[in-house]
């Protein structure tokens, strides 16, 4: 938001502006009563908050919520869209179960869950939704995961379930985990924000619908510089999202088969330790042409072909965040020899493993 409110800035002329960072339950600041200023930015949090900004009645866009009816005009992100673009991520994957995972706690994510369910049932299914828990202490998460454990353990897979937000995203993965239950293949989980460094954190990681907010604060700030100037502006300008960051906890279509099921399970967890087709068909007691058969209709792609995919995506992991050698890498993906692995790379990607890892790192 800031980038954006900076963008307009550069281009409109420059404010005296004053940046408070603090936390959105801070109490309103003492000297906001004397505050000799044209305008605010703010993202409230509390009622007291808001009544304290009306009270200057200095021109104010509101960057948050919704909640508190001071007549403020807003500047946000279209939950309607955010949840359309989570709903039809599934939808277009062939999910046919869906559930949703939210907190009572704010408007837009009950606004969000609400859109997904409408959404989900104009297409003709239906949503599970988890009953209502609250913010998670450090007191009560390991009480909150056994509740997502028993409720994950409940719903009938495979499922696609939305998160209001990428911090609940995580938490399903976290309980997906102890749970021992396979994600993507029987629970795929969307989150919204695209909060990259909580994304790439979690195992696996988190695909999530891309906020605009660069364009919020770009919006924001020119609507601020409206009302400073004695002009109207629209009381809500609503922000659409950029579209779906789509990453490993979403990124396969749905599996009903339990032997492509297995097959895959098998390949994500043993990859990269010289796997084989014959392998697993040796495992799984089922022939080449029969698993290429099962596997192409289900996931669109050959058992061989998964297995290097998922080898490659630990090989552009390794290269992203490791100093380890071609070598190195070859052996610890499940490469036979470097040689091989940097022909392969360049053929699939159009650059060497060496550049990738220059491109990537800076």
């Amino acid at each position: 938001m800031l980038a954006g409110i900076n963008r307009y800035l550069e281009s409109a002329g420059r404010w005296s502006t004053f940046i408070e960072l603090r936390s959105l339950e801070s109490s309103f600041p003492l000297w906001l009563g004397k505050w000799d200023g044209d305008g605010i930015l703010t993202r409230t949090h509390s009622q007291e908050m808001a009544d304290a900004i009306a009270l200057t009645g200095v021109p104010t866009v509101e960057l948050r919520s919704t909640n508190y009816d001071q007549g403020f005009p807003f500047v946000g992100m279209d939950n309607a869209l955010i949840s359309e673009m989570a709903a039809d991520h599934f939808l277009n994957r062939g999910y046919r179960r869906f559930a949703a995972y939210t907190l009572d706690t704010e408007s837009f994510f009950r606004e969000r869950v609400s859109k997904f369910v409408n959404h989900i049932e104009a297409a003709g299914a239906s949503c599970e939704l988890l009953p209502s828990q609250g913010e998670a202490s450090p007191l009560d998460w390991e009480k909150h995961q056994a509740e997502l454990i028993r409720w994950l353990n409940s719903l009938e897979k495979p499922i696609g379930i939305f998160a209001t937000n990428d911090q609940l995203a995580s938490r399903l993965l976290d309980a997906c985990q102890r749970a021992k239950i396979a994600v993507p293949e029987e629970v795929a989980v969307v989150g919204c924000e695209n909060e990259e460094t909580l994304c790439t954190f979690t195992s696996p990681p988190l695909t999530s619908v891309e906020f605009d907010g660069e364009q919020v604060g770009y919006r924001a700030a020119r609507t601020l510089d409206q009302l400073m100037a004695g002009e109207t502006a629209e009381p809500s300008l609503l922000i659409p999202p950029r579209g779906v960051k789509v990453r490993g906890s979403s990124d396969e279509w749905v599996i009903e088969d339990p032997v492509v099921l297995r097959s895959v399970r098998m390949i994500r967890e043993q990859a990269w330790q010289g796997l084989k087709v014959a392998d697993i068909c040796a495992r799984l007691h089922v022939s080449r042409s029969t698993l290429e058969r099962r596997m192409k209709s289900q996931i669109k792609r050959s058992p061989k072909e998964e297995i290097l995919r998922v080898r490659f995506q630990e090989v552009n992991r390794l290269l992203r965040n490791t100093d380890f050698t071609v070598e190195a890498i070859a052996e610890m993906s499940g490469f036979s020899h470097a040689h091989y692995l940097q022909t392969s790379f360049r053929e699939r990607y159009g650059v060497t493993p060496g550049a990738y890892r220059r491109q990537n790192q800076a």
